[in-house]
């Protein structure tokens, strides 16, 4: 069975970069406090390490 990771968005890309800003858009968030389970994969891995200081992440 694949790893999943959830993911929620709990601090605002607001005073960050563009990179930051992205990221969170292509990890399928909107707005503040939303939860994603996310394949544990190279992509989204690579995603999530970008913008770290801004979610909080478990491993499903």
């Amino acid at each position: 069975m694949a790893k999943k990771l959830k993911v929620t968005y709990v601090k605002s890309t607001i005073g960050g970069t563009q990179l930051q800003h992205d990221c969170i858009r292509s990890l399928g968030f909107r707005k503040l406090h939303e939860v994603r389970v996310l394949e544990d994969n190279a992509a989204n891995r690579g995603m999530v390490n970008k913008v770290i200081h801004l979610l909080k992440v478990e491993e499903v």
